[in-house]
């Protein structure tokens, strides 16, 4: 027997994913519905022989239907009166998608997840914690026992959150946790930062404790660990197969008892192909291994954390749906960090207004719109031979596909499969000069937000 879409706790790789359409915004307030799929999408949702009332007026009672099909979704418009939005962009009849979609129906905003199950909740203490990021946070607590724990991520995906689960879920969790980040350790003062020195060992050389000292008893958090020097790597190896560390300066080694977690956003195995990071040591760090995966590969975490970031800003400010959409629909290479800090200054243009609605319009055009060159594009994957696959487009290619479509952005984005917003960004990386006189906005997107 399968697990139902609401199942948290039985989320196994021995059983078939469920693909769910999650509802995450109403109007101005937050939602949580998750419906499986087929779904009929409208102001009467039908879903699993279940029906529900959505109180929105500029939805059509019978708008949309969602179902999959080898691996795609198909997304099909039913002639409503306000049109259905798949990743920003207007459709027309049916599209077929690949990978998580944002659907806007009227005011009401769905993301089409492959894997429904356990998008049901969210995590007490304002944290918002989706089945991704749950299944991570689940294994690092299986193995908070273990003396090394490495993780891999983005910036700003939230590693160092990670790090402190496994500080405080685990036996050493009464110790301190100590967090420096190896990139910015100038160069040459690793050794001595890290395992402390003994008086007069070099000019200058006071008694002083290294980060080791100060994390004894509890946890140490090596960030960007690929960027420490590479003479200072086979020392640290050292301190962690005799479980002691030498100070500069010093003979003999001082007994250390800590854990170990190390991350980097960089490829730790590639660094070790490249002779860039000693293989000793990643197979030292790698004894228990997690992936944090990017905030574009959690589009329901994007909306909850849009919706808290604006509550958080002011009892009476609400995000508008379409705020909520844009969001959703962005790469966010910066993940979090980024994602918080353009929610905030959105926030800031909505006050500045008079309006306790912040808008699309409040959030800046170019906000999480740069991807890091080795990340796929969110929203890029069209169907070729079946297959999902990120698409590149050079300036030549643009060009051409603009002037098919007249000029206008959306015709020739939705011709190529890609966003809009990833047109702009093109357009403006390759200075491509266009008239834009025919570029208009859907019928319903004039309208005012309120």
């Amino acid at each position: 027997m399968h697990s139902t879409v609401d199942d948290v706790s039985n989320l196994t790789e021995d059983e078939p994913p469920v693909p769910a359409v999650v509802m995450v915004a109403r109007g101005t307030a937050p939602a949580s519905l998750v419906l499986p799929v087929p779904v009929e999408l409208g102001r009467r949702i039908a879903a699993a022989g279940k029906r529900h009332e959505i109180d929105d007026e500029r939805m059509s009672r019978d708008h949309a239907f969602v179902t999959t099909d080898r691996g795609m979704w198909v997304i099909s418009d039913r002639d409503s009166r306000n049109g259905t939005f798949v990743d920003g962009e207007r459709i027309q009849g049916e599209v077929r998608r690949g990978g998580d979609c944002v659907v806007r129906l009227g005011h009401s905003v769905f993301v089409l997840v492959g894997d429904g199950r356990g998008h049901g909740g969210e995590s007490p203490a304002d944290q918002v914690v989706g089945p991704e990021l749950a299944r991570v946070y689940d294994k690092v607590r299986r193995h908070v026992t273990s003396e090394t724990l490495l993780i891999h991520g983005e910036s700003g995906s939230g590693k160092e959150l990670a790090a402190r689960l496994y500080h405080h879920a685990g036996p050493r969790k009464a110790g301190p946790f100590v967090a420096i980040n190896c990139a910015t350790i100038p160069e040459g003062v690793a050794e001595r930062l890290l395992f402390g020195s003994k008086k007069g060992a070099f000019s200058g050389a006071i008694e002083a404790d290294g980060h080791f000292q100060a994390a004894h008893g509890g946890t140490l958090f090596l960030d960007e660990i690929a960027d420490l020097d590479p003479a200072v790597q086979a020392k640290l190896l050292r301190a962690l197969e005799t479980r002691e560390v030498v100070p500069v300066g010093a003979t003999m080694g001082t007994p250390i008892e800590v854990g170990i977690v190390a991350a980097s956003h960089r490829s730790l195995q590639q660094a070790v192909a490249e002779r860039r990071f000693r293989d000793d040591l990643y197979y030292r760090l790698a004894l228990t291994t997690v992936h944090i995966p990017p905030l574009r590969a959690r589009k329901v975490d994007i909306a909850r954390l849009v919706q808290r970031e604006v509550a958080a800003a002011g009892r009476t400010l609400v995000p508008h749906a379409k705020l909520v959409e844009a969001c959703c629909t962005r790469p966010w290479p910066g993940n979090i960090r980024e994602l918080r800090g353009a929610v905030r200054q959105a926030v800031n243009e909505a006050i500045a207004a008079g309006r306790e609605v912040v808008r699309r319009e409040d959030l800046a055009r170019a906000a999480g719109m740069s991807l890091p060159p080795d990340a796929a594009p969110a929203g890029a994957a069209v169907e070729r031979a079946g297959t999902p696959t990120p698409v590149v487009l050079d300036k030549d290619t643009v060009v051409a596909a603009l002037a098919r479509a007249n000029q206008v952005v959306s015709v020739a984005a939705r011709a190529l499969g890609v966003h809009r917003t990833q047109l702009y960004r093109l357009i403006d990386k390759y200075k491509i000069e266009r008239d834009d006189a025919g570029d208009r906005l859907p019928p319903d997107d004039v309208s005012p937000e309120e």
